[in-house]
This record gives C-alpha cells, structure tokens and sequence, in this order.
C-alpha cells in the first residue's frame, strides 16, 4: 500500500468506534532495508576508517580514537522513502563498550546535508532501545540514515540492531513544562522598587492573592488584575503588582489561584553578581588564549587557533580565494556564538557596548564603578578596571582585521574571519581542523570599528595612551577608508561556514561613527557630519531597537550622554526621552511587563537582547531625566529576562531556580557530551524566536506563539544560541540595575556642570565651565574637582584658584564667588596643555565630595 493511502487509512481508523475494524488496518511498512541483519549488512555502509562486523546478528564496527568531528565516523543507508507532512518512528538498539554520545540522523544525503531528524543517544555498555518521532518536511526517495560517531580520543565499539522507520506514527506534540502558574522574577526584586507577578488562568474576574515569606507566613495579599489574553503568549493572564510590600528577605512565594509561585528574594544588592557573571562570560569566550582552569574550573581549555595542530590558525590567515595576497594575524578575539566565527559587526557593537557600560559609571554619580580584579581575567591587577582589559582583547582583534597600508582598499577592514565550512557540534576550539579565511573587507565592519576604536581611544587615554592613540589613527584611518567606499556590502551569499551578516544600509554605521569621532576629538568635520546626517533627527526608536545591523541609537544615547559641545544637544537628550518613553508605554501595556511588542506578533531572532537593549534606552532615559519611571522600567524588563515570561524560565544561565541551560555551542556542549561543561553562568540565551529556522525548532514548536517559539535545546541555534553581542546589554542593565541599590529613590544631585571647550589648537585648549546650584539651599566655600581622562594639565585659570595633582584638577573658589545661591551659578575658565592623543571632556564633577550632574 502507498504510504500517503496508508496515513489516510490510519486516520480513519483512528475515528472508527470498533476495535476489531481500528485492529484490521495493516501494520505501516518498514523503510530500513535489513535493520535486524540477520543475513549480513548490505546495503550498510560505513567510511573507510572502519570494518563493518555483522556475525553476530547486530551491525557492529571498531570506531577509532583520534577522531575530531562526529562525522569522522559514519555508519549509513541511503535511498530511505520519505513523504512530506508523514509522521515517522524511528528507533534501533545500540550500544557502546565505552559511554558515548552519539549523533543519529535522518538527513539528505548530498549538501547542504538538511537534517530532518538529528538526536544524541547517550549509549552504554547495556543494550537501550531509542526511540524518536519526527514529521518529515520534505517528500525525498533518497533520504539518509546515518549514524555518525567520530569524536572520541580513543577507540570503542559501536553495536546497533533493530533499525526501524516506520510511518503513521502520531505525532510528537511536544509541550513545554512551565511549572506553576504563576510567573515572577526568579531571582528577585528591589525592596523598594515595582514587583510585578503574571497569572495563568482561565479566570475572568479578580483573584485573591498573598505574599507568603520564607517562613510560611503571610505578609501581604492582595486582588490581581485580569488583563484577558495576551498576544504574545496566547493565554489568559491578570497581573499583581505587590510593589508596596518593602521588606527585604529570601525565599518569597506568590500564592493564587491554587497555584504558588517558583521562589524569589527581596533585597538591595540582587544584581552585583549577575553584572559580574554576564561579563564573565567572555573570557573563555577568547580566541587565541589558554583558558585556565585556575580562574574558570570546569572551563579551562588550550589555546584556540594558534596553529596548533590540527587546527590551522588565526596567526597567519589567508584571504579567500581572489580576496587578497597577503594574510594578517588575528588570534585575538571573542568567538562570537556557538561556532568558531569572529565577526567585526557583531564584534563592535559588543565591545562598544561593554566599554559603554564603563564609561556611564564614569559620568553618572550613582553607577557602580567597573575595577580592577573584578572579573578574574590574566589581567587582573594591572591597574586597569578589567572591564576595559576585556574590552581590549576584541579591540585588538579588530584592529588587526584592518587591511594594511600599500594594498588594495587599505584603511577598510574584513568583515569576518572563519573555517571554509562548516564543523559540527561538540567541538572545541583548539580541535577545530578547518582552514580559516578572511571574508572581504565591507563598510560597515570599516566603520564599526571607526565608531569602537574612537571610543576606545577616549576611555583608554588615562591607562594607556599609546593604545588609545593607535586606537584613534585606526579610527580615523577607517573613517577615510569608509568615505572612500561608501557602499562594499557583505554578500548575503557568503554563508558557508559562518553567518554572511549582510547589511545594505550603512547610514546608521556612518552616524554612529562620526558620532563617537566627535565625542572623542571634538573636530567640526565630525560634528557637522552628524548634524547634517537625516538620523539625527528622525525617529529611530523602532520596535525591534538596536541590533548589530541597527545601530543609530548607540550614536543618539552617546551624544545625549557623554559630554559634549554639540550645538543640539539638549533636543538629542529629549529624544532619548521621548524614544524610552515609547518603550516604556510598551511595558506598562504589555501583561507580562514586556518592553517589546512587534506589531506583526513575531518575535525576532535573539529577541531577549532586543528586550533588553530597548531597556538600555530607558535606563539612558534615566541618567538624563532622574525619573524613576524610566529605572522602573528597566526593572520590571528585567523580570521577563529572569521568569516572568509564558514558560516561566530564566534565559540566563545559573540565575533562577529553572533557567536555560543548553545554550548552543560547540564547547559548552553537556548536553552532548557529559564530559563537557554547559554554558558558564551569566550566559543569556537568544530566547524567543518566531521564525524557527533550525531543524529542532521546526520538529517541536511550528505553529508556536511567540513567547513559546523556545527550546532549550542545544541544537536549536534559532532560538537557544548565545552569543557576545547578547550578553553585552545584560552586563550593561544588570550593571544599571546593581547601581540602583534597593530601588528606593535616589538623592538628586544639587550642582549641574557644563564644561565646554571654547577653542582648540595643536597643543592646547581653551574651556569655559558653568557650575550651577540646582539644590534648594545656598552653597559655600565650593571646590569643584575632576580628573583629566587624556594626560591634559591646566595652564592658566581665571575666576578660580585651580591646583593639579596628576590628573585629577582642583578649582576653588575665590572671595567674591564663594557662595552660590540656589539657583544661581558661577562661570570660570582655563586653558590647557594637550598631552599626545585625544582630549576628551572629563566625565565626573565633585562638588565639595558630592557628584554633580553634567550638561
């Protein structure tokens, strides 16, 4: 019988009321030819590295040690029936003399090499039956059954018996367990800031609520808030918001509906460590360096492409074929994801994002200060904060991606470096045998590191300024490279072995570049060049926010927030605030808190750091306005990250008591290999992703709603994927987050600064400064203080008696200005003497000890 005739039939006896007609229907067909190799092995094959044994009545083979990628190893058929929308069960019986974890497939048989089904059976010396089902998208008369069990460093036998494909099975519905109705921040909530909870329910009507503390004992209750069905989850939801319940303590539950909540804590000081292990993560995600055990146990690895083999390298990469006649050093690096790929565009807006996140504490009174010895790096303890020392080792990997001078396009820098194909999971770094090649310059890698490179020129001047002056020539050497070639784009075609990361508009990379030139030197090109650019003043406040390949409003909250002297900058801060405040509305409409709501109900490809770079905008909005609406926000996004979300799960690894754990990657690869370690903690995953383009995600959640377009699987790189532009704004708002304290309130300050530099020459500058009284009583016998950030000394002053030591400059007060009345102000001045490199604007003002606001 035809196998579609005989789904049909298999449906129509599923509806017949009699046993004996449903029991008459003829047993599916068999697609394996010989799966219990009772008379040899034919047509089994296998690679050349093994003998295929079937004395014994099972299909057996000696695997060799040495092995690198799973498919070093292969046991397969070919010509395998299968029909599109046909569930399929799939099963055999194996075993393994020592424990493995092996790759079964069920794909096509020539590249691209589609996996229709791809599972890890964990096998043993003990005979297991596994058992998969799967519904095959395709109609194909040549499928592939393949087992693959290359991997091992030294050699086993493999057995399997009892390979079956049969179709008519039912399908595999798969349902996520998201434990009790109830969904709060696992982690917990600022004692005095909003604590908001979502309810599964079917009820219409208000529920009765309690706060219940870690003794069992009622502290608060409540009604909550029916808010009908959500969009974004498909269910139906109240909210509670317990926000007037302030008293610290550990272990709180939400009871309601007959359902209690997973455990959370109220306090002042949840955030510290999740900043710190978010930042963490990219340690053992570098290139080109030994891991030690010593600071990461459990994570210690040898170098990655340093030429060792069998990999290749990243010390002397060639370009691709045609691409160029030179190779280039670029060991140096963060791998960007779960693959071996470094990408500049993806690279750039995470290391911009890192060192953004230092020099906000560095301008903003209540931000905790980034220091050194904080993270536990090779670095630490060498007088630099290891924010920054972090932040340099993708620095100089992109600096090396730029091509050399006397070639072709020099200035420009390569988009991307990685292996000429594909490798396959587990694989750590070290052990990756491909060849590796330098992708095509394009402009916008040129010009994400014109924009990365003019930042670091300005943050690293106080610790290294030969870094920050070579950091500078290389910004402005790409900036020129990019004006020279406005429009070389990646091509969407160069995918094969890494990600393309086209992007056909750079009018966004040319603002944010020209941006942080002017904010880093001041000169009047630059600032006309954002003046003139029509991103300056549209609305780039768009639902999906900030991503590699949109970076507009990195260069709109920079000039709102660094000091600067550019003529509109008051109506750039109102922008800031009038975008946050359209995220904002966003979160208080949304059931679940959510500062994210696409308009066609799709969520993007790594939609957690979208929710949380639209929260950046709101914490930006924060520093400007002092609203505590704005930090609110950004708590309560946070919430969604830490569970409160539709499958009551952290997307951060280690933070919550039920948090994602198999993100995709080829080292952090436990789920595959028990032997491997999972993500470290501190890592977000990529979250919900509507579009499910791996092969995992399509098995299991087609049809899914948004929120629940979500495995934590390793496999399903769609959705469960982390890379370091992800965990760039976690490590920037749990930053935010930590410098908030309890939530309560803070104290405004009461003096304003402006600081403007008047005029500029070769080795000198001239600065008026304004010091306001913004508090509400007078002010006397003031010293303003602030440090330098590029080895400037002042000269001369006027209206002040100003003193130096080292960087840090002291202005007092003369007889006649020494009291300020509130709202008064005082203006002085002085010129200055340049020290080599840039001469940034310093970023923090004390007033008798007290940080100042600056405008």
């Amino acid at each position: 019988m035809p196998e579609r005739s005989l789904a049909v039939v298999l449906a129509l006896a599923a509806n017949t009321l009699t046993l004996g007609a449903a029991s008459a229907q003829a047993e599916p067909p068999e697609q394996i030819v010989n799966g219990t190799f009772g008379s040899g092995h034919a047509p089994w094959w296998g690679t050349s590295n093994i003998t295929l044994d079937s004395s014994s009545g099972e299909l057996c083979a000696d695997i060799p040690g040495g092995s690198v990628n799973p498919w070093d190893v292969i046991i397969g058929q070919d010509n395998v029936s299968l029909i599109a929308g046909e569930t399929y069960r799939y099963s055999f019986v194996a075993t393994a003399t020592s424990d493995f974890t092996g790759k079964a497939l069920i794909q096509l048989p020539a590249d691209p090499w589609t996996q229709y089904l791809a599972v890890y059976p964990q096998m043993t010396a003990q005979a297991n039956t596994y058992t998969y089902t799967f519904t095959s998208p395709v109609s194909l008369p040549n499928a592939q059954v393949a087992f693959q069990m290359g991997g091992s460093a030294t050699p086993w036998r493999f057995c399997v018996d009892n390979v079956s494909l049969k179709g008519g099975a039912p399908p595999d519905v798969y349902k996520p367990d998201t434990g009790p109705r109830v969904r709060v921040n696992q982690v917990g909530y600022l004692t005095h800031g909003p604590k908001n909870a979502t309810v599964v329910t079917e009820a219409t009507t208000a529920l009765p609520w309690q706060l219940v503390n870690g003794s069992g004992t009622v502290v608060a209750s409540g009604l909550s808030t029916p808010r009908g069905v959500d969009v974004s989850s498909g269910q139906n939801v109240h909210s509670i918001d317990f926000s007037g319940y302030t008293e610290a303590g550990a272990g709180y539950t939400l009871v309601t509906d007959g359902e209690t909540s997973r455990p959370f804590d109220l306090g002042g000081n949840l955030y510290a460590q999740l900043r710190d292990d978010a930042l963490k993560f990219y340690y053992p995600q570098r290139s080109g360096i030994e891991i030690l055990d010593s600071l990461r146990p459990g994570y210690g690895r040898p170098a990655g492409h340093v030429g060792v083999a069998p990999n290749t390298g990243d010390t002397a990469v060639p370009c691709q074929p045609g691409v160029c006649d030179y190779t280039l050093n670029v060991a140096n690096g963060w791998y960007d994801a779960g693959d071996h790929g470094k990408y500049v565009v993806n690279g750039g807006i995470s290391v911009f994002q890192l060192m953004s996140a230092f020099e906000r504490a560095k301008y903003t009174p209540a931000a905790q200060p980034f220091t050194d010895g904080q993270l536990a790096i090779p670095e630490s303890g060498n007088g630099v904060p290891d924010i920054l020392d972090e932040a340099r080792w993708e620095m100089e990997f992109l600096l090396s991606m730029q091509v050399p001078a006397g070639k072709p396009l020099a200035g420009m820098v390569h988009h991307k470096v990685h292996d000429d194909s594909w490798t396959g999971l587990p694989l750590l770094p070290h052990l990756d045998p491909k060849q590796r090649e330098l992708h095509p310059p394009s402009t916008a890698a040129t010009l994400n590191l014109a924009a990365a490179a003019a930042q670091a020129a300005r943050l690293f001047a106080p610790y290294d300024p030969a870094f920050a002056q070579r950091s500078l020539t290389a910004a402005r050497t790409a900036w020129a490279g990019a004006v020279a070639h406005p429009a070389i784009y990646a091509s969407v075609s160069d995918n094969v072995g890494g990600g393309a990361y086209e992007d056909f508009d750079v009018r966004d990379e040319f603002y944010w570049a020209a941006a942080e030139l002017f904010l880093t030197t001041g000169e009047a090109p630059f600032r006309d060049f954002v003046l003139g650019s029509p991103l300056h003043t549209a609305d780039i406040w768009t639902e999906q926010g900030i991503n590699w390949r949109e970076v507009a409003a990195l260069a709109r909250m920079d000039l709102a927030l660094v000091p600067s002297s550019l003529p509109d900058r008051a109506a750039v801060r109102q922008s800031v605030v009038a975008g946050a405040t359209k995220y904002l509305n966003t979160l208080n409409a949304h059931p679940y808190g959510l500062p994210y709501a696409p308009a066609d109900n799709m969520f993007a490809w790594g939609s957690s750091s979208q929710v949380l770079n639209n929260m950046v905008v709101m914490a930006a909005a924060y520093d400007i306005t002092g609203e505590k609406r704005f930090a609110n926000g950004v708590a309560q996004g946070m919430d969604y990250i830490l569970g409160r979300n539709a499958l009551n799960i952290s997307y951060v690894t280690g933070h919550g008591e039920v948090s994602a754990q198999n993100q995709h990657s080829r080292w952090y690869a436990h789920q595959l290999n028990p032997a491997l370690p999972r993500p470290p903690r501190g890592t977000l995953s990529g979250g919900p992703n509507s579009y499910i383009q791996d092969p995992i995600a399509q098995q299991k959640l087609t049809g899914c709603v948004a929120q629940f377009c979500y495995i934590d699987d390793i496999e399903s790189y769609a959705t469960n994927e982390l890379t370091i532009n992800w965990n760039a704004p976690l490590a920037w708002i749990a930053a935010f987050l930590a410098g908030q304290g309890d939530g309560a309130a803070t104290p405004a300050a009461s003096c304003q600064v402006s600081y403007v530099k008047q005029d500029e020459w070769s080795d000198g500058f001239n600065v008026q400064v304004i010091l306001r009284n913004t508090g509400a009583s007078a002010i006397n016998d003031w010293t303003l203080r602030w440090s330098f950030l590029g080895g400037q000394t002042v000269t001369q002053a006027w209206s002040v008696n100003a003193s130096q030591s080292g960087a840090t400059v002291s202005a007092t007060h003369l007889p006649w200005n020494a009291r300020i009345p509130p709202g008064g102000s005082v203006s002085f001045g002085f010129t200055g003497a340049l020290a080599s490199g840039p001469n940034p604007n310093p970023a923090l003002f004390t007033l008798n000890g007290a940080a100042c606001l600056v405008r």
